[in-house]
């Protein structure tokens, strides 16, 4: 896969997330595994991807450690794609983008929904800081700033934060 990452952003964790699952298919992969689906077949099935395409993603995923490929049957030898406890992670992201594209839909539009497993009653994901539990939102309550590691292209785009 061609990188589409600049060199100056190389050190940005955005645009080194993006590289390893900002792609279309990675993510509605990522979904399908979330959702239980572990074998090639089973993409391919619900994903109507091209056997080339699929291949090449879940080859990415492994790679990048967020999948991990396993023998499930020795004759023929066939493998299973299982999510990482580093794929796993990745979980509140996608259901974060998922209820930001409901929340853009009325509610008879969502042909997806996210509910409590256990009352079955739909919910509503929010990101928080953990430390205050304070919503993280469209506002300017929160900014990004140069972290420790951060170069001079870095450090010139983010100057400390400083209350306005």
């Amino acid at each position: 896969m061609t990188s589409r990452i600049r060199a100056e952003d190389l050190e940005c964790p955005l645009s080194t997330t993006a590289q390893h699952v900002g792609e279309w298919w990675t993510l509605l992969l990522l979904h399908d595994a979330f959702d239980g689906y572990t074998r090639f077949d089973q993409f391919q099935e619900n994903l109507g991807i091209s056997t080339s395409m699929l291949t090449a993603r879940l080859k990415r995923l492994v790679a990048d450690g967020l999948l991990e490929r396993r023998p499930y049957q020795t004759n023929p030898v066939r493998h299973e794609y299982v999510l990482t406890d580093l794929g796993r992670t990745l979980r509140p992201v996608i259901v974060a983008l998922a209820a930001w594209g409901n929340a853009r839909l009325a509610p008879e539009q969502r042909s997806m929904i996210l509910v409590d497993a256990d009352s079955g009653e739909e919910v509503e994901p929010v990101v928080v800081d953990a430390r205050t539990g304070r919503r993280l939102d469209d506002s300017h309550s929160y900014v990004f700033t140069a972290g420790p590691a951060a170069g001079p292209a870095m450090r010139a785009r983010y100057t400390p934060a400083t209350a306005e």
